[in-house]
């Protein structure tokens, strides 16, 4: 057996984890399109504040296109996830179920924190918004850290709806 050699349960599980990574990067990319403008509203509350300020964005307006992309972006993120649990998965029990979507989740939740916010905002030139300059856009580790941490202890709550889902839903379809 060589010696990276990987049994099928586990390549499944990294092929989960790079299609929900590459969903996600593909939601936000679509959202910001040639600008990070588009979506200043993932920016720190005082950058918004002074983009308000010199012009460049009126907040509510900002806030309001944030909410709307964010439950477009949430239920489309659950729903892969949940179809991919209940048909490409087959989770059968709500053990297994759990342990796939708190995973995958958890995985999601952090590479958020660190390659989307700290990588790819923090080095990729689409985010770097004209007039804004001087304005720091990056979020501190510290943030992103303190952030992450608590989004995990929720989104292993988050976990236990998705799991009852995909279980459900994989009873239905086996029938």
């Amino acid at each position: 057996m060589p010696p990276f050699h990987q049994n099928s349960r586990t390549r499944n599980r990294h092929f989960n984890l790079r299609l929900i990574r590459l969903l996600f990067v593909l939601l936000v990319r679509c959202a910001a399109g040639r600008s990070g403008k588009n979506c200043l509203y993932f920016y720190p509350k005082a950058y918004i504040d002074e983009a308000q300020k010199r012009g460049i964005a009126d907040r509510a307006e900002t806030m309001k296109k944030g909410k709307r992309f964010m439950l477009l972006f949430c239920v489309v993120m659950l729903a892969a996830l949940i179809a991919m649990l209940s048909l490409w998965n087959r989770a059968a029990d709500f053990k297994t179920a759990y342990g796939q979507a708190a995973a995958i989740l958890i995985a999601a939740n952090w590479f958020d924190g660190i390659v989307v916010d700290r990588l790819w905002v923090g080095h990729g030139k689409i985010w770097v918004i004209e007039g804004m300059e001087g304005v720091p856009y990056v979020k501190p580790w510290r943030d992103v850290l303190i952030k992450r941490a608590l989004a995990t202890a929720l989104y292993l709550m988050v976990a236990l709806a998705v799991a009852g889902a995909a279980v459900g839903i994989g009873k239905i379809i086996a029938q």
